[in-house]
Parts: structure tokens; sequence; C-alpha cells
């Protein structure tokens, strides 16, 4: 996904479209809990490219992002083949911080299947700790929020990550 690329004004941000993969099938004849954690782990990876993080500015930066906490929610079942589509918005950042709420959907009918919520921290490689977000990324998490932010009146329930203000 290239950096900071376009989506609607107010509508979620593709960031991934993938299959569900024949090891991600479990004994129940659909996509295992830990396959649904995987997907939303590699839409958060595509976020950050979205972002300007690939793995270049990484490396050049000595800048990341980690995940402090993950909440899924599983509301349907996806069976072996089945097109996958992740949806994400953002409902709160600060200047290191972004609170991240995806949508997985049936890519077919646009079925919600499962939702998470990410709470994702910047981070100083060289420190290991965590570092405001470098210009190109704020100007690009700026970007973020003014198209993406989490609607009014969204489907997710309560949220149970937050960024609190000190």
């Amino acid at each position: 996904m290239k950096a900071g690329s376009e989506a609607p004004a107010g509508a979620a941000l593709t960031v991934l479209e993938t299959a569900v993969a024949p090891a991600w099938v479990d004994y129940n004849g659909h996509m295992n809990d830990a396959a649904y954690a995987g997907v939303f782990s590699q839409a958060t990876d595509a976020l950050m490219e979205w972002l300007g993080m690939d793995a270049a500015f990484r490396s050049a930066a000595g800048y990341t992002i980690y995940t402090l906490e993950s909440h899924i929610r599983y509301r349907r079942e996806a069976h072996e083949g089945d097109g996958l589509r992740v949806e994400a918005w953002l409902a709160d950042h600060d200047a290191k911080r972004l609170q991240v709420l995806m949508r997985l959907c049936d890519a077919a009918d646009g079925t919600v299947l499962a939702t998470g919520e990410q709470m994702l921290m910047g981070i100083d490689t060289g420190s290991a700790r965590p570092a405001p977000f470098p210009a190109p990324v704020a100007a690009n998490v700026d970007r973020l929020w003014q198209g993406h932010a989490l609607p009014a009146g969204h489907d997710y329930g309560p949220l149970t990550t937050r960024i609190r203000r000190r």
C-alpha cells in the first residue's frame, strides 16, 4: 500500500485483502481464533506501510510501532478460501500512540466477521523506548485522522482501549 494513499473522507481505509489459507482452518472446519489475530497483525503491518513506515524507513529512522494491547470480537465464521478484507479507522491518537479499530469482512458480501481494537505505540528502536512519530509519519497520522476517523454511531460497542491523557 502506498504511503498516504487516499480513500473517500470518512470511509474506512482498506488496509488488507487476503483469503483464508488451509493452515488457518481448525478441527471445527472454520478459521481458527489465532488466525483472526494473525490477520489483524498483518493489517497493522499494512497500516504501518500506509503511514510511511516500510522496512527501509524503519531501518533508516530507527523507528517502529509496537502493539500494546489488542482485543478481538468474533462475530461470524470464515472458511477455507473465503476472501477477506480488513478496514481500519483511527479512533484516537496522540504524538506517539494510535488507537485503531479494524473490521474483518467477508470480501464477497461485506459481512463483518470480526472486529479488532489495537493500541499501538511508536518506538525508537535504538533506545527501545516510546518516542513521538517522526514528522513524515505524524503528517500521515494527521491525514488518517482527517479522512478515516471512527464515525459517530459506530457499531463496535464499548471500546476497551483508550489513550489516557495526563
